[in-house]
Order: structure tokens, then sequence, then C-alpha cells
């Protein structure tokens, strides 16, 4: 799997995503690149892109899950990196008690935390 092979196929993510919850390419088309708009429909925009690969359980991040996703999808070169930005930033899902704006912060430190291995729909 390529960088680009990864992003065409979470590309079906954002078309699902993005209409459930009202937001625009505007809104949420440059998040790889490190664009985190804080709204709450963005917010849970990027909730739904988790809940929909299935790597969230009872309400939360699963990292297992995750790690066995990234392991599928990810090309081999970005695996690990990946894996440790998740694992570094998992934590701050416990800060907050709404699931959407958990998953903003969460996902914004994993840009933070590795910009250059970062894939997002």
């Amino acid at each position: 799997m390529t960088r680009s092979r990864l992003k065409s196929n979470l590309g079906a993510l954002k078309r699902e995503c993005m209409p459930r919850h009202h937001v625009t390419e505007d809104e949420v088309g440059r998040i790889e690149q490190g664009k985190f708009i804080e709204d709450h429909r963005v917010m849970c925009y990027i909730a739904c892109v988790y809940r929909t690969v299935l790597v969230v359980r009872d309400g939360r991040l699963d990292r297992r899950m995750i790690n066995s996703e990234v392991d599928l999808l990810f090309p081999r070169n970005m695996r690990t990196a990946v894996k440790n930005a998740v694992a570094d930033c998992a934590y701050l899902q416990d800060e907050y008690d709404d699931f959407c704006e958990a998953m903003f912060y969460v996902t914004k430190c994993i840009y933070e935390t590795d910009p250059d291995n970062f894939v997002f729909p």
C-alpha cells in the first residue's frame, strides 16, 4: 500500500462523514495539512471517521484496534511512526467528556506529533 492509495481508500470515509455532520471541504479538506477548525461539526466529522473505521470501543479510541487497522491500511514505512503518535496522544481523550471534542484534540495531537506521517480524509 502506498500513501496515495491509502488516501484514495480513505476518501470513502470523507464522503460518508461530511454530509452526516454538515461540513464542507473548506472546513475539513486541509486537516491533513494541520488546519483544525474548532467547530463542533468538524469535531464530530473527525469522530465519525474513527467510528466508521471501527477503532472505537465503549466510546473511546481503542489503541489495539487502531494498531490493527494501521497494520492493514498504512504503508509499511509509516506504521511504527503512526502507532507511536497515537500512543503519545491517546491519553488526551480522558480530558474531555464530549467524544467529538476528544477525537478532535487527539487527532490534532497526532498531527503535531508527526505531521510527515499524518494521513486523514
